[in-house]
């Protein structure tokens, strides 16, 4: 089933400002909250879903991807679906807006949530030529990540009492208040090292190398990032991974010049090829192409590949092949060609007659951009 709009499930347009999105999302929290939905799964699915279009909106580069290319900016094992965040990954990520440090509602069951950690991000860049670009690609790729040592045990922390917070009562003026905050000692997991083996760090974790998958869908661009959830570095306990954040890098391509979607290529022609015309074959993303050159091709002149250029990284379209033809002019001739083209300078078949269909400079780079 198709992904809704982040904008339509917060009910918010893409003018809205972050006090707005942070508003909305709280409405949506407050309404479908589990607490207030005990056993509604639909409920709980709309709570993830307003989850999910706020983790992206209230992040202004998150925000930017999505506004450009919607939801396959994040394909490739991003967030999708409430797919990359269970409940405590929510309470633990967006706690502050649910008014309680640990995550609580305040209102609606009344109980702190204990607070999961998460593993810190790993980021890696990937190369991609014109070709996996244009046709999408799964890279496999190795990553050096800290896991939790096999034989590494937890206890329950005794500053908290395996709570993750402790509450501190004080007297005002106003009288006793109560606060909760999360256990300076474990961080709020609950939980604290028990044993570990002597080849783990003071965490218990080790690193580890592992192949993770990427799927890259077509038409990414330069400096686009991709997310892999859950393949960052493991959090202590009970704590949930952090991810593998994937940049794109575009590599240069001998012969042809990505501009958006579309392609461009500089095609040189020799002069009898351009008085004559000719058949030549030519290099696109999806393997070679043979193109048929008129006779009297202009230098200058454009020729539009529709469709063979880079699809649209939302899957709406496909950009076009540019080919730029260039004729070729010798810079040196044998005698007996000179004398030819001495000849010729008389001749009226070669005294320039241009045509109302050759268009000028200006008129070509005009029509490519409107």
């Amino acid at each position: 089933m198709a992904k809704r709009d982040y904008y339509d499930i917060l009910g918010i347009n893409k003018s809205a400002s972050a006090a707005e999105i942070k508003k909305a999302y709280r409405k949506m929290a407050v309404k479908y909250h589990p607490d207030k939905n005990p056993d509604d799964k639909t409920a709980e699915d709309k709570f993830k879903e307003a989850a999910e279009a706020y983790e992206i909106l209230s992040d202004p580069d998150k925000k930017a991807r999505f506004d450009q290319y919607g939801h396959q900016a994040f394909e490739g094992g991003g967030f999708g679906g409430g797919g990359g965040m269970n409940m405590d990954d929510i309470f633990s990520q967006f706690g502050d807006i649910f008014g309680g440090g640990g995550g609580g509602f305040g209102g609606f069951g009344g109980g702190q949530r204990q607070r999961v950690m998460k593993g810190s991000n790993l980021r890696i860049r990937v190369k991609l030529t014109l070709e996996e670009i244009a046709n999408g690609v799964e890279k496999k790729v190795k990553v050096k990540r800290k896991m939790q040592a096999k034989g590494v045990t937890y206890k329950t922390c005794s500053t908290c009492n395996g709570q993750g917070q402790v509450t501190r009562i004080t007297n005002t003026i106003l009288g006793r208040m109560q606060t909760a905050s999360p256990c300076n000692v474990c961080g709020g997991t609950g939980q604290s090292i028990d044993k570990r083996p002597s080849n783990s760090d003071s965490q218990g974790f080790v690193v580890e190398e592992e192949t993770v998958s990427i799927k890259i869908p077509a038409g990414v661009v330069d400096g686009m990032q991709l997310k892999v959830t859950g393949k960052g570095n493991a959090a202590p306990g009970n704590g949930i991974s952090g991810d593998l954040l994937v940049a794109i890098t575009e590599e240069t391509h001998p012969t042809l010049q990505r501009e958006g979607d579309n392609l461009h290529y500089d095609l040189y022609v020799s002069v009898p090829d351009a008085i004559l015309g000719s058949s030549i074959e030519i290099d696109t993303v999806t393997g070679k192409v043979r193109l048929k050159i008129e006779a009297g091709v202009q230098s200058g002149k454009i020729l539009r590949l529709r469709g063979k250029g880079i699809p649209n990284v939302n899957g709406y379209s496909r950009g076009d092949l540019l080919v730029h033809i260039n004729v070729w002019t010798p810079k040196t001739l044998s005698k007996e060609q000179k004398s030819f083209f001495e000849k010729m300078k008389s001749d009226e078949h070669f005294s320039p007659k241009p045509e109302s269909s050759d268009k000028s400079f200006f008129e070509k780079v005009k029509d490519m951009f409107s």
